[in-house]
Protein backbone atom coordinates (compact mmCIF):
# COMPACT_ATOMS: atom_id res chain seq x y z
CA UNK A 1 0.00 0.00 0.00
CA UNK A 2 1.36 3.48 -0.92
CA UNK A 3 2.32 6.25 1.44
CA UNK A 4 -0.44 8.71 2.29
CA UNK A 5 0.16 12.09 0.67
CA UNK A 6 0.77 14.98 3.06
CA UNK A 7 0.71 18.67 2.22
CA UNK A 8 2.13 21.99 3.34
CA UNK A 9 -0.61 24.61 3.20
CA UNK A 10 0.59 28.08 2.19
CA UNK A 11 -0.70 31.14 4.02
CA UNK A 12 -2.82 32.36 1.09
CA UNK A 13 -4.59 29.00 0.85
CA UNK A 14 -5.18 28.80 4.61
CA UNK A 15 -6.80 32.26 4.57
CA UNK A 16 -8.96 31.46 1.54
CA UNK A 17 -9.96 28.10 3.02
CA UNK A 18 -10.84 29.54 6.43
CA UNK A 19 -12.78 32.43 4.83
CA UNK A 20 -14.60 30.16 2.34
CA UNK A 21 -13.09 31.95 -0.67
CA UNK A 22 -12.14 28.85 -2.63
CA UNK A 23 -14.25 27.08 -5.25
CA UNK A 24 -16.44 24.35 -3.74
CA UNK A 25 -14.15 21.68 -5.19
CA UNK A 26 -11.14 23.26 -3.44
CA UNK A 27 -12.96 23.65 -0.13
CA UNK A 28 -14.15 20.02 -0.22
CA UNK A 29 -10.68 18.77 -1.17
CA UNK A 30 -9.04 20.74 1.66
CA UNK A 31 -11.73 19.73 4.19
CA UNK A 32 -10.85 16.12 3.44
CA UNK A 33 -7.11 16.78 3.90
CA UNK A 34 -7.69 18.75 7.12
CA UNK A 35 -10.10 16.17 8.57
CA UNK A 36 -7.48 13.44 8.04
CA UNK A 37 -4.63 15.59 9.47
CA UNK A 38 -2.73 15.29 6.21
CA UNK A 39 -1.56 18.91 6.19
CA UNK A 40 1.15 20.93 7.88
CA UNK A 41 2.10 24.57 8.25
CA UNK A 42 5.55 26.09 8.27
CA UNK A 43 6.52 28.30 11.19
CA UNK A 44 6.52 31.09 8.56
CA UNK A 45 2.83 30.39 7.82
CA UNK A 46 2.11 30.70 11.54
CA UNK A 47 3.93 34.05 11.68
CA UNK A 48 2.14 35.32 8.58
CA UNK A 49 -1.30 34.22 9.79
CA UNK A 50 -0.90 35.79 13.23
CA UNK A 51 1.28 38.76 12.27
CA UNK A 52 -1.49 41.32 11.89
CA UNK A 53 -4.05 42.92 14.21
CA UNK A 54 -7.40 41.41 13.36
CA UNK A 55 -10.64 41.35 15.27
CA UNK A 56 -10.49 39.32 18.50
CA UNK A 57 -12.80 36.58 17.16
CA UNK A 58 -10.82 36.33 13.92
CA UNK A 59 -7.51 36.04 15.78
CA UNK A 60 -8.95 33.41 18.13
CA UNK A 61 -10.20 31.44 15.11
CA UNK A 62 -6.71 31.58 13.54
CA UNK A 63 -5.09 30.55 16.84
CA UNK A 64 -7.42 27.55 17.07
CA UNK A 65 -6.69 26.52 13.47
CA UNK A 66 -2.94 26.80 14.04
CA UNK A 67 -3.01 24.93 17.36
CA UNK A 68 -4.88 22.08 15.63
CA UNK A 69 -2.23 22.04 12.88
CA UNK A 70 1.18 20.45 12.71
CA UNK A 71 3.52 23.47 12.58
CA UNK A 72 6.95 22.48 11.31
CA UNK A 73 9.93 24.30 12.86
CA UNK A 74 12.88 26.02 11.27
CA UNK A 75 15.32 23.10 11.57
CA UNK A 76 18.93 23.08 10.40
CA UNK A 77 17.91 20.99 7.37
CA UNK A 78 15.28 23.61 6.44
CA UNK A 79 17.84 26.41 6.89
CA UNK A 80 20.30 24.67 4.56
CA UNK A 81 17.59 23.98 1.96
CA UNK A 82 16.44 27.62 2.20
CA UNK A 83 19.98 28.82 1.50
CA UNK A 84 20.16 26.55 -1.55
CA UNK A 85 16.80 27.82 -2.84
CA UNK A 86 17.81 31.45 -2.30
CA UNK A 87 21.06 30.89 -4.20
CA UNK A 88 19.30 29.17 -7.10
CA UNK A 89 16.03 31.10 -7.49
CA UNK A 90 14.95 34.71 -7.13
CA UNK A 91 12.36 34.12 -4.44
CA UNK A 92 11.45 36.02 -1.27
CA UNK A 93 12.92 34.69 1.96
CA UNK A 94 9.57 33.68 3.54
CA UNK A 95 8.59 31.75 0.40
CA UNK A 96 12.02 30.12 0.28
CA UNK A 97 11.61 28.93 3.89
CA UNK A 98 8.13 27.57 3.14
CA UNK A 99 9.37 25.77 0.00
CA UNK A 100 12.38 24.39 1.89
CA UNK A 101 10.10 23.10 4.65
CA UNK A 102 7.99 21.25 2.08
CA UNK A 103 11.06 19.77 0.37
CA UNK A 104 12.77 18.66 3.59
CA UNK A 105 9.61 16.96 4.85
CA UNK A 106 8.56 15.48 1.47
CA UNK A 107 5.33 17.49 1.34
CA UNK A 108 3.32 18.75 -1.62
CA UNK A 109 2.76 22.51 -1.52
CA UNK A 110 -0.78 23.85 -1.72
CA UNK A 111 -0.53 27.47 -2.86
CA UNK A 112 -1.85 30.06 -5.27
CA UNK A 113 1.75 31.14 -5.80
CA UNK A 114 2.48 28.48 -8.40
CA UNK A 115 4.57 30.91 -10.49
CA UNK A 116 7.28 31.04 -7.80
CA UNK A 117 6.93 27.66 -6.12
CA UNK A 118 6.35 25.76 -9.37
CA UNK A 119 9.82 26.46 -10.71
CA UNK A 120 11.68 25.04 -7.69
CA UNK A 121 13.22 21.75 -8.70
CA UNK A 122 11.72 18.79 -6.83
CA UNK A 123 8.84 20.74 -5.30
CA UNK A 124 5.35 19.59 -6.25
CA UNK A 125 2.68 22.30 -6.10
CA UNK A 126 -1.11 22.22 -6.26
CA UNK A 127 -3.41 25.21 -6.62
CA UNK A 128 -6.57 24.62 -4.55
CA UNK A 129 -8.49 26.67 -7.15
CA UNK A 130 -7.67 24.03 -9.78
CA UNK A 131 -8.62 20.76 -8.01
Amino acid sequence: MGRTQHYLMDTNVAIEFLNGRLPDSGINWLRNIVSKNQYHLSVINRIELLGFNGEVAEMQFLEEFISASSVLPLSEAVVRQTIDIRRTYRIKLPDAVIAATALVHGLTMISRNISDFGRINGLTCVNAHDV
